[in-house]
Formats: C-alpha cells, structure tokens, sequence
C-alpha cells in the first residue's frame, strides 16, 4: 500500500472510530489508541455551517453540543447495529451511468407531492422530541424547510405543538402518526392534527412493539437523575407518553403508543376516519404494499426506522424496487434511511421513489447551530442532487429513471 493510500486507510479508520458509540462511551479515542495528538483529535470541527462542505461536517460539532444520552439515542440502531450500517453501505453498490453533453443550467430540482410543490424531493424525516438538540427544536427546523422550500414531517413524539410548527413552516406538515391503543385517543388526535391545517397522515408501522436499543443503553449516562429536568413522570426517559405535547389535553391513562395490536383491521377504521391522504411507513416487501394499496393508502414510505427498529440486516434501498414494482402507478413511493449525499437521492429516484428523507443529518445540523445548521444541511444535499442531475444528463426529477444506474453486484 502506497503513502496516501495509507494515509486514506488511517483516516477512514479514525471517522470510525470517532463515530462510534462505544467509543464515546468509554471516553473517546484516546482511551482505545495511542496516535500523535493531530490524528486522534481528527479533522478540525467547523464553528461555522458556512464551512462545512458535507452533511458529514456537522456530526462531530453537533457531538459536542447535544447531551450525551439524546445523542446516543439518534446516532445508534438496535441489536449490533448491522441494519444501521446496511442502509449507508448499500449505496457503493449502486453506480452511475451519465448521459453527456445535456444542457445542465436547466437543471430543475422541483417536485409536487399531493399537490403542494416542493423546491426538491428532499423532505425532513419526522424525528421525535427535536428541542434535545436545540432550543427552539422543531421551530428552528421549521424555519429553516420554509428558507428552502422543503416538506417537513412532524412526528407524533414532537416537542412543540403542531399549531407552533404550522405557523413557522407557513403551510401544513405531514403528520406522523403513533396511533394510540385506544381509538378515542386516537380520534383526538387526528381531530387536532386535521384542525392546525395537515391533511397528510403517516402512519408508523415499524415500530409497534418497541425495540432491542442494546448501543443506546450502553452510551447513554448511567445516571439518570439529570434526566428529570427535561423528562417529566415516572420511569425512564422519555417519560409517559401523555406528557407529550400532542397528547396534551388527551386521556391517556393506560394507553399506549404505538398500539402494538395495531392490524390491517385497525387500517381499515383510520381510513374510514381520515379524510386526507394516508401514507404507511415503514413498509418494506410487496406483499405489504400490496395489501397497503388495497387497505385505501394513498402512499407508501419504504422505512426501517434509520435501522432503529428491526435488525433486518436489509437497507430500505435494497427493498425499495420490489415496493415500487408492486405500487406500479396506483401509488406514489417514499424512502428514508441512510441518505447523506445528492447521490445517494439520485440513485433512490432513479429506482423508482417520488421523494426521499433525511433524518440524522438535519438533526447535525440542528444539535450544532440551530436554524442556520438545518438550512446549510438543506443546501448543501439540494445542491449536490441538482449538481449530479446535470452531470448525468437530468433536467427533471422525473427523467431521471433506472438507465441512469447499474447494479452489477446486486440483482434487482
């Protein structure tokens, strides 16, 4: 191996080991290695989101400012971790095929999503309780979707209320929904998420029955009592679901959410209920989708929960082409999980999705600066799609299609 082949091989090795939890928890790299003081501190942290160059860029300024056990609980997966690694590996076994000599200034990154035009099909994945990363959490990120045009989806988990995001967003949220395991909760819910103005509901169904976070119980601080300034009531944090502020105002005694008896049975009374589009997350085979399309969905977002829910061993772009083969025209498709680069999006729209969220790295950019993080992330990820949309000869979303890509390695 040459010098800078070298040199390359000793830094992927130290972005791993400063992105692991197990470091972290054991007080940092030089509790594992003994390198010169420039090399096991890293690359130099950015003050500043004008600086960063990469989504990456914002990860280790967001470390060191968000608390240790809110950071533990976004940046691991469950069981080993294998799910969480899948969905960022899969994209080095996705090539590129451009097309020359297409004009590129008439690049043209808009999309519309059940009637409402996007600047890019970028959207901002729901993430619970957003004020552990910053003060003004889902207000800041709000703020920053509204600068840049993008679909921002709020989870049923939200630490500021659905009326405070709609405000700052300046038009409706797509609501992601943790149905209660009581209907009259449940209608509640769906009555104050319909009266703020959201007609888009996504329900989660990867995640009824919670999940094996062995990495997160590990990383997080052995002392919970600092907890309790922020999470309120008894047990471990978060806390009771009802001190949620969605559930504000809600008889939540004994209810949990999500209903972990949740069935097909149950879809078929929300879409009763409903009366705007239902998109399902978290679906993953054709056989679900199938039955998703024939239980009233009107959309379907192919998620494994950024690998925090099943250790699958399986990225949402592996499953990604057989939900989109089976959905056809009749629906439009969705994908989250992994995403970090304009090209990692390409290769999503190219097999087949309408719209592609991101979740940890908004939340980077949030934990480190707030508004301005969110919005140089959003940049940054717009930028680098519209500029792989010129290089391969794109001049729509909708052009872009599976001859763009090659897959030698992997059959679909």
């Amino acid at each position: 191996m040459d010098n800078q082949h070298s040199l390359l091989a000793r830094r992927e090795f130290l972005r791993f080991l400063a992105a692991s939890p197990y470091v972290a928890a054991a007080g940092g790299m030089g509790a594992f290695v003994r390198l010169p003081r420039a090399w096991a501190e890293g690359p130099e942290v950015i003050t500043d989101p004008a600086n960063a160059l990469n989504v990456f860029d914002f990860e280790e300024a967001a470390h060191r400012k968000v608390h240790q056990g809110h950071w533990a609980y976004m940046a691991s997966g469950v069981d080993d971790d294998a799910t969480l690694r899948a969905n960022r590996e899969i994209f080095k076994h996705v090539q590129l095929r451009p097309r020359r000599l297409h004009n590129a200034t008439l690049v043209d990154t808009r999309v519309e999503l059940f009637g409402t035009v996007y600047n890019s099909p970028i959207f901002l994945c729901p993430t619970g309780g957003e004020r552990g990363f910053y003060m003004d959490g889902e207000v800041s990120v709000a703020r920053a979707a509204r600068a840049r045009g993008t679909l921002q989806c709020l989870s049923t988990m939200t630490s500021t209320p659905i009326e405070e995001v709609n405000k700052a967003l300046g038009r409706p949220v797509w609501y992601q929904l943790y149905a209660p395991s009581k209907w009259e909760a449940c209608e509640q819910l769906l009555r104050r998420v319909e009266a703020a103005g959201s007609t888009v509901v996504l329900l989660t169904v990867d995640n009824t029955t919670g999940r094996n976070s062995e990495t997160y119980l590990r990383s997080r601080p052995k002392d919970l009592t600092q907890c309790s300034s922020c999470h309120h009531g008894p047990g471990q944090p978060p806390g009771p679901v009802g001190e949620r502020a969605m559930f504000k105002g809600i008889d939540m005694t004994g209810v949990r959410a999500p209903n972990p008896a949740m069935d097909w049975e149950f879809v078929d009374q929300l879409r009763k209920f409903w009366r705007g589009k239902l998109v399902i997350k978290g679906i993953d085979t054709h056989e679900d989708a199938r039955l998703a399309i024939e239980h009233g969905f009107d959309g379907i977002l192919v998620s494994n929960h950024g690998g925090r829910a099943t250790e699958t061993l399986r990225s949402t772009l592996e499953a990604l082409p057989e939900v989109v083969g089976e959905a056809g025209n009749r629906v439009p498709v969705f994908v989250d999980g992994g995403f970090r680069r304009g090209t990692d999006i390409f290769k999503a729209l190219a097999l087949g999705a309408k719209a592609v969220g991101v979740g940890r790295p908004f939340l980077w950019g949030l934990g480190a600066f707030g508004q301005p993080g969110v919005d140089r992330v959003l940049e940054i990820l717009q930028g680098e799609l519209k500029l792989v949309m010129g290089n391969c000869g794109t001049r729509t979303v909708a052009d872009i299609n599976r001859s763009y890509i090659a897959t030698p390695d992997w059959k679909i």
